[in-house]
């Protein structure tokens, strides 16, 4: 075996957690397969024989090409107050695909990475990388190109900001199902009081229904908002599938078996306190549901 061929068989072994780093970077397992394709080209090119960690070698190699993809993302961003949700990962109600286990480690639920989706580029690689993977910072400072101090004040603001806005959610998947549907039934019976009792009064709801006129893709606070929003959209409640989204309860709607949306859910204490809803059809288009085929 030659030092190429070596080399590709180290990086497949290391490649779930690799795609682990990338979906927390990047919040979407498509870019994050690209992201795993140019890591890999420029491990290729390189000369790796004096690397002793080769594992954190190829996390920084990661690591530094999905900066370089939320860079360019962020310029290309014509309407950054839009919502732009994360890519769910979804599962049947069963159980998570295992090949989905390693990249929801650590509950990293759609609440988490929508919260991720609001920091700069060089926050969320020292969040991630410090914090999820206990990173040094004196290894992330090379990769932001900034000094040490400045290293760490950019995962004390994302951290700040993390603790503020992401919801915690109950643990108890049974419970998270029964809120979720009942949740559901009170939408197809048109029962707004029974809606707001099952909303935390500060709920939040995030739509992302992608390349539609502006003002399409928004964000609901309080519980009467959303109450009044799901009796709006109340006709596609008898087509909600149950599934797990990014581990947590969770529905696709699929009217005639087509994919409308993909809806998440965070319950903390009892209560609906968050809901994350990707309407985009391109986006839900490169999501692979067939998971949930029977």
């Amino acid at each position: 075996m030659d030092e190429h061929q070596w080399l590709a068989q180290r990086f497949e072994e290391h490649r779930p957690h690799l795609r682990a780093v990338a979906y927390r970077m990047l919040g979407s397992l498509s870019e994050s397969d690209d992201a795993l394709q140019e890591a890999w080209l420029r491990v290729s090119r390189s000369d790796a024989s004096g690397v002793e960690n080769l594992g954190g070698w190829l996390t920084r190699v990661v690591a530094r090409v999905c900066l370089d993809m939320l860079r360019s993302r962020r310029s290309r961003r014509e309407e950054p107050l839009d919502v732009h949700l994360p890519e769910p990962i979804v599962s049947r109600e069963d159980g998570i695909d295992p090949e989905h286990e390693a990249l929801l480690a650590d509950s990293v639920g759609l609440a988490l990475l929508a919260v991720l989706e609001t920091l700069t580029p060089a926050e969320r690689l020292a969040f991630v990388m410090h914090d999820m993977f206990a990173v040094p910072f004196a290894e992330i400072a090379p990769m932001v190109g900034r000094s040490l101090a400045a290293t760490r004040q950019l995962a004390s603001r994302a951290r700040r900001r993390v603790q503020g806005a992401a919801n915690i959610s109950d643990t108890d998947l049974a419970h998270q199902r029964e809120i979720v549907e009942a949740f559901f039934t009170a939408s197809r019976e048109g029962d707004f009081e029974a809606l707001v009792a099952l909303l935390d009064p500060d709920v939040v709801l995030r739509a992302d229904v992608g390349g539609v006129p502006a003002g399409a893709s928004r964000e609901l606070h309080g519980a009467q908002a959303v109450a009044e929003q799901a009796l709006t959209f109340s006709h596609f409640a008898p087509f909600a599938r149950p599934a797990l989204v990014n581990g947590a309860a969770g529905v696709v709607v699929a009217p005639r078996g087509r994919p409308f949306s993909v809806m998440g859910f965070t319950v903390s204490g009892g209560k609906i306190v968050e809901i994350d809803i990707l309407a985009d059809p391109a986006r839900l288009h490169e999501l692979d549901l067939a998971v949930l085929d029977d």
